[in-house]
């Protein structure tokens, strides 16, 4: 996968960390791909995982929603000698993916959360604040877009869903501005939306590089694309395809996302559960994973003064036991209960 946003405002710029893979070492250090074990790289992007997991001697099944990155990998399928097969679909479906192409069982899964660089740095997909594009925001480039929500959600979920996965603290006056504009004017254009929200909201001193639409543009994008749910619903699928051994590693971008694959790694790991004199201790099912790191790891300085966008990357890993899989509650792992809206949101 190709770099990532990282939230902030000049993430949104491009420039010439496009298409650098993030903590790509470190990736490798924690995936371990060895020659001839199968890896799933279900963030396929631009490729960029994959190429150095494909030098490792594995083989990869790339996976990605988005159908200008299918297209794109065709190049690297072509010179990977077989090695490389790349599915068009999303990540929460790993296990049938893997499934469907042979593999009942495989050594590795990476996933590169979020949104991409190539998705950000092109203005007719319509994620970036900063330039004019159609309010979009689809990955998969089908289904409702940012504009349908914006446009036809009442203002009580907009509430809910820029204050939830924007972390907007001022979620209801950006919310109310949407529903006062949008009578008059609907919006098609992510300017439209991110004029208004600049002169809603003003710019902070103190925070001056930073876009006041960045929260706001953070949710919607989160929404529409339910990144959150299929980010809960990919560990899941990645504990169930696992071999015993194999390596779970993960890039995530804010807090949100960090926070599910945190709470995924804890119930994972846990072998006691709480008690006290009063009470006895909770009796928990053997864990299906060993933390490889106790704390996440961070890129360091040199990568982000080269790539800005890693500034906000966290990467966690677990290597899988022998233990059963078990059932996952997404909302249990941290994904916000949101009002449905043409089956998105949870």
């Amino acid at each position: 996968m190709m770099a990532h946003s990282g939230r902030d405002a000049d993430s949104d710029a491009g420039g010439p960390e496009r298409h650098v893979p993030v903590l790509l070492n470190e990736v490798l250090e924690w995936l371990d791909p060895q020659e001839g074990e199968v890896v799933i790289d279900g963030t396929f992007g631009a490729g960029g995982y994959s190429r150095a997991i494909l030098e490792r001697g594995a083989r990869v099944v790339g996976i990605d929603r988005d159908p200008d990155a299918i297209a794109g990998g065709q190049e690297l399928v072509n010179q990977s000698a077989g090695q490389l097969i790349l599915v068009p679909g999303q990540f929460a479906g790993l296990e049938v993916h893997a499934k469907a192409q042979g593999f009942d069982g495989v050594d590795g899964v990476v996933l590169d959360l979020g949104v991409s660089s190539m998705q950000l740095d092109e203005a007719d997909r319509g994620f970036s604040f900063l330039r004019d594009g159609p309010l979009d925001m689809r990955m998969e480039q089908a289904g409702p877009s940012a504009a349908d929500v914006v446009n036809e959600l009442p203002v009580k979920d907009l509430i809910r869903i820029i204050g939830l996965l924007g972390e907007e603290k001022r979620a209801t006056t950006v919310a109310h501005a949407i529903d006062k504009a949008r009578k008059e004017n609907p919006f098609s254009r992510t300017l439209e939306l991110a004029n208004l929200i600049e002169k809603v909201l003003g710019r902070s001193p103190k925070k001056a590089q930073i876009h006041p639409a960045t929260r706001t543009f953070q949710a919607l994008r989160i929404y529409v694309n339910g990144e959150l749910h299929q980010a809960a619903e990919a560990l899941g699928a990645a504990e169930r395809i696992l071999k015993p051994g194999g390596r779970l590693v993960l890039v995530s971008f804010h807090s949100l996302e960090d926070r599910i694959v945190k709470r995924f790694f804890q119930d994972r790991t846990r072998t006691r559960g709480g008690g006290s004199r009063h009470m006895p201790e909770e009796e928990v099912p053997p864990a299906t994973f060993e933390l490889l790191m106790r704390k996440a790891v961070e890129a360091a300085a040199e990568e982000t003064d080269q790539n800005p966008r890693a500034r906000s990357a966290k990467l966690r890993a677990g290597r899988r036991t022998e233990a059963p899989p078990r059932e996952l509650d997404v909302h249990a792992a941290g994904v916000p209960r949101l009002a449905e809206f043409h089956g998105l949101g949870g």
